[in-house]
């Protein structure tokens, strides 16, 4: 007895935390790669690749991630019932969260004829609406493939197995970095497809890892049907706010994106690729805030709030350490890296870097704020309160940034203009979201007994 009132007073120790979360935060950082790679591998392709590939990944990721968020949640359900010792609610977690990442992958090809009335609006130029609508249209029938393999992953997450989904994602990434190479420039007998081939490669490298770990899951007999229904009506009471937020949060920023398109076209390029860096350096922070969801979910299902206040509070201070390590990296090899995007001729190329450098400022400058709003979401996730990262998100994105962004469009159009804004708004973000995790409102929640 005295030892579990020791841990809920101390917590997990920093050296705990950090072997459940580096996998999952160098996970992440192995997906930005492959989306960094998939960037350059399309600059030298063409410069309309480039410029088609983020607002079509945007547009995507508006709509795969509310069905990717509500798959994700399973895995805060499985967390709650492992912290509590509930093997069958573990395994009921698991199933119910397959169940809706299938369900989620048919009802996701009903937005396909999106793009078709969304890009024409974005761009002038033919050459990039084709690209962005084959990259888009690709993503999206390919959906089921991120919602199965979300499902997995999170079930090894949830119960602190966060190694074997790193090693998954990287022999997937690898094999995308492979198809990325073959099927965009093409080889032998295999056609050039351009930008269609980085989407199909996306696809089949998430359907690999998904199979994989599929393969590797072993819940046991668990429940029946009807549990496993009332669980996944539990996982869909939390987990739409939880999409929404993903959902109000990428579509936030696709406004942003489509905004920064009005500027110029080597403003554009720069600005997509600054946005691939800044990806990298927020990455490792989307797996703290997973590590973080995991620890308080597994806390909170056992009964143990103060040590979930404890674990998330101590996962933001090595995610804080993390980033400004990599912001420094970033901005100290900033002409280094741009040159990997920079257009041939001298005069855009010149552009090109002295625009890249004052966005890798600001971006440097953004990144502490967005990193404790990132981690401290993701605990607050964890412990059942999606509702206020829902409302948060909401109110500061759409109720203060982009009446902001449109306003320095207004009068000021230029791309640091642009960027600067977002300091603003993740400073604001950062801000209500630690003040919600410290005063500690989500304490009331806990899942173990709302999926039965």
């Amino acid at each position: 007895m005295g030892a579990t009132a020791e841990s809920r007073r101390k917590g997990t120790g920093y050296l705990a935390i950090a072997r459940l979360v580096w996998p999952l935060a160098l996970g992440m950082v192995n997906n930005a790669v492959m989306q960094f790679v998939d960037r350059a591998f399309l600059a030298r392709e063409s410069m309309e690749s480039l410029e088609a590939a983020l607002p079509a990944s945007m547009l995507a990721l508006l709509l795969l991630g509310f069905f990717q968020g509500i798959v994700a949640y399973s895995g805060t359900f499985v967390a709650q019932h492992h912290g509590a010792k509930d093997p069958d609610g573990v395994a009921a977690a698991y199933r119910a969260g397959t169940l809706l990442a299938l369900a989620s992958g048919a009802v996701i090809l009903l937005a396909l004829p999106l793009g078709g009335l969304v890009f024409p609006s974005t761009t002038a130029n033919p050459e990039v609406l084709s690209r962005e609508l084959s990259y888009y249209r690709i993503l999206t029938a390919g959906g089921v493939a991120m919602f199965g393999q979300m499902a997995a992953a999170s079930y090894f997450t949830g119960i602190g197995q966060t190694r074997l989904v790193f090693l998954v994602n990287v022999a997937g990434n690898l094999l995308n970095v492979f198809l990325d190479a073959l099927l965009i420039f093409g080889w032998r007998f295999v056609p050039a497809l351009g930008i269609a081939g980085a989407a199909y490669a996306t696809v089949a490298a998430t359907a690999f890892q998904w199979a994989v770990l599929a393969l590797c899951v072993r819940p046991g007999a668990g429940p029946g049907g009807r549990e496993v229904a009332k669980m996944a009506g539990g996982i869909l009471r939390y987990g739409i706010p939880s999409g929404a937020y993903s959902v109000l949060n990428i579509l936030s920023f696709t406004v942003f994106v489509f905004v920064t398109g009005r500027v110029g076209d080597v403003a554009l390029a720069v600005s997509n690729a600054a946005f691939s860096v800044n990806y990298l350096l927020i990455a490792p922070m989307e797996g703290f805030a997973l590590g973080a969801a995991t620890l308080v979910g597994q806390a909170q299902g056992g009964g143990a709030p103060v040590r979930a206040k404890a674990d998330g509070w101590r996962t933001l201070v090595l995610g804080l350490v993390t980033v400004a390590v990599l912001s420094l990296l970033a901005v100290v090899f900033a002409h280094p890296i741009l040159d990997l995007f920079a257009p041939k001729d001298a005069a855009s190329a010149r552009e090109f870097h002295e625009t890249g450098f004052v966005l890798f400022a600001l971006m440097a400058a953004w990144q502490l704020f967005d990193a404790a709003d990132v981690v401290l979401s993701g605990a607050l996730k964890g412990a059942g309160d999606t509702r206020f990262v829902m409302v948060w998100i909401l109110v500061v994105a759409f109720g203060l940034w982009l009446p902001l962004v449109f306003a320095v469009a207004a009068f000021h159009n230029t791309m640091p203009a642009l960027w600067a804004t977002m300091i603003v708004y993740v400073a604001v973000l950062c801000v209500g979201t630690g003040l919600r995790w410290h005063r500690g409102a989500w304490r009331r929640h806990r899942l173990v007994s709302a999926g039965g």
